[in-house]
């Protein structure tokens, strides 16, 4: 069996190399009804574009057809169609490739090398949870994905500040928000006061109680224009607290310890030419972040030329006014209508039973992240008030509940194999891919598992853009959960998955593993095998 991870990039790469130089031409099917034909297409308006009168030379058929190379899936059939130039794989090797190599398509592959250092830097942690507005926790969920993303494509990343405040600590465990936390600030600001007193030089200037002076920074702005810098920006009051946020900063990017977060002790690679920071803000704190960034720019001379900012858009709840719901309130509505959904579901008054609790603050933890990020981060975020947000195909409790489904599929099928109602799983190289032909099947392979890697690496690029914005697009992710649920889902209720156990086959009146295996409901070893558990195989790829 041919080893290697399969991709969808690889081979759309691959496929449009062999049409030649000049722009792409082929696209990856989706939809179940073109999938049922085709896994790829070059329509017919692009290959007349490419070669004139549309006909596609016989040298490109040849290489289309016999298309080989590292991650490029193996091709049965290329043929022209009144759409175009029609692909379709050979789907029961896909099959065995990807099944018999599960955790490569899950988990990134490690870079061969140290990547990119990433100061993740989130402002809003710095707030008491209690005023800690809508916009702000968008921020703080923004962050704490990009820091999963980042950190499973081997990125070191340091997540800055740490929280000092023990009530957001528990907030944030409350939102299984991954943050690191600090019992005392450990920075000092000494040096930093010394160069903002020393570019005073000497002013008298009158100024309000705590600023230790007032810096100007229209020069350095109207430098930075071109990057997307505000060029209104003028001057910087500068505080103690300022200087204080300055030099977390300065120690999170001089001082990297090998577990990623800021220390004392400098690691080996502290220089900062290889260090980005990503500054994770909400439109309001925008403005300040950018006057905070020019201000470490102008006092010190080894900051960081890779700053990113995400600017994450406004969010209103409809018909409540944004100064009247705070961070914890909205989790508090969301975990009361969670509650009382399941309650009217199932009877009874359950949010008081121990064994529902953690159910619970998960489904409404689920709810609250997707309503937070399956928009895209930049834009402004409308929030239902009422529970409808809570329900349907498109909320995280419909992906959790999915993720139940699966859960008990499985524990459903170890509990029958401890006591003998299913036989061990079988090894892959023993299994006929060619009985998978169900639709669902090709589905949940073709646009879940293969894609998935390549869709985790459009979520955020580190390549270098122009200007200090930096694109984040973590609705991809919801949309994928999404989709991915409503497929298996659909597949779910359409098949029996574990099919009926040993015991419950010899019930319908035949021997397990004799007699007719056509009969329906009857459960032979052929069946069992290489069919009923395939598809619990190909379920537990998710």
């Amino acid at each position: 069996m041919a080893t290697g991870r399969l991709g969808v990039g690889e081979t759309l790469e691959a496929l449009n190399a062999a049409i030649g130089p000049g722009s792409p031409v082929w696209f990856k099917e989706t939809h179940a009804r073109h999938l049922r034909i085709r896994d790829f297409l070059a329509p017919r308006s692009a290959l007349q574009a490419r070669f004139g009168d549309g006909q596609v030379p016989e040298c490109v058929f040849r290489a289309v057809s016999c298309l080989q190379g590292p991650g490029v899936a193996p091709v049965l059939r290329c043929a022209p169609t009144p759409a175009g130039l029609s692909l379709q794989l050979q789907r029961p090797a896909v099959f065995e490739r990807v099944l018999g190599a599960l955790a490569s398509y899950a988990t990134p592959a490690k870079p061969p090398s140290p990547g990119p250092r990433v100061v993740l830097h989130c402002p809003a942690l710095r707030c008491n949870p209690g005023t800690l507005r809508l916009s702000q926790l968008r921020a703080v969920l923004v962050a704490d994905l990009l820091g999963r993303v980042l950190r499973a494509h081997g990125v070191r990343v340091c997540s800055v500040p740490p929280v000092l405040d023990p009530h957001m600590s528990t907030f944030l465990q409350k939102l299984r928000v991954e943050w690191p936390t600090a019992s005392t600030s450990s920075t000092s600001t000494e040096t930093l006061r010394t160069c903002v007193l020393a570019s005073l030089n000497g002013s008298e200037e009158t100024l309000p109680p705590g600023v230790l002076g007032r810096l100007c920074l229209k020069e350095l702005a109207e430098q930075r224009h071109a990057a997307g810098y505000d060029p209104s920006i003028d001057h910087c009051l500068v505080t103690e607290d300022l200087l204080s946020v300055l030099s977390e900063l300065q120690e999170a990017v001089r001082h990297w310890p090998e577990g990623g977060h800021p220390g004392p002790v400098r690691g080996p690679d502290a220089g900062v030419d290889d260090c980005i920071v990503m500054h994770v803000v909400s439109c309001e704190e925008a403005f300040q972040q950018q006057k905070l960034d020019l201000l470490w720019q102008k006092l010190d001379d080894q900051a960081p030329h890779k700053q990113k900012h995400v600017v994450c858009g406004p969010v209103k709840v409809a018909g409540v006014a944004p100064s009247q719901m705070s961070a914890p309130e909205y989790h508090r509505l969301r975990h009361a209508q969670v509650c009382e959904a399941s309650s009217l579901k199932h009877g009874g008054d359950l949010a008081q039973d121990p064994a529902w609790t953690e159910t619970f603050d998960i489904l409404s933890v689920a709810t609250i992240k997707f309503e937070m990020l399956s928009t895209a981060p930049q834009n402004q975020l409308l929030l239902a008030h009422s529970a409808s947000s809570t329900k349907g195909t498109k909320s995280g409790t419909f992906v959790m509940y999915n993720c139940a489904r699966l859960a008990t599929l499985f524990e459903g099928y170890k509990h029958g194999m401890e006591q003998g109602l299913y036989p061990a799983f079988p090894s892959v190289n023993s299994l006929d891919f060619s009985l998978l032909h169900d639709e669902g099947e090709w589905l949940l392979i073709f646009n879940s598992v293969l894609p998935f890697l390549d869709l985790l690496g459009q979520t955020v690029s580190l390549a270098s853009s122009p200007g200090h914005h930096i694109p984040v697009r973590t609705e991809l992710v919801c949309k994928f959960l999404v989709q991915l649920s409503m497929d298996f889902s659909s597949y779910y209720n359409r098949v029996h998955i574990l099919g009926v156990s040993i015991q419950q086959g010899r019930v319908c009146g035949q021997g397990w593993g004799h007699g007719n295996e056509d009969v329906p409901g009857c459960f032979s070893f052929r069946n069992l095998g290489h069919t009923s558990l395939v598809r619990c195989l190909l379920a537990y790829s998710f």
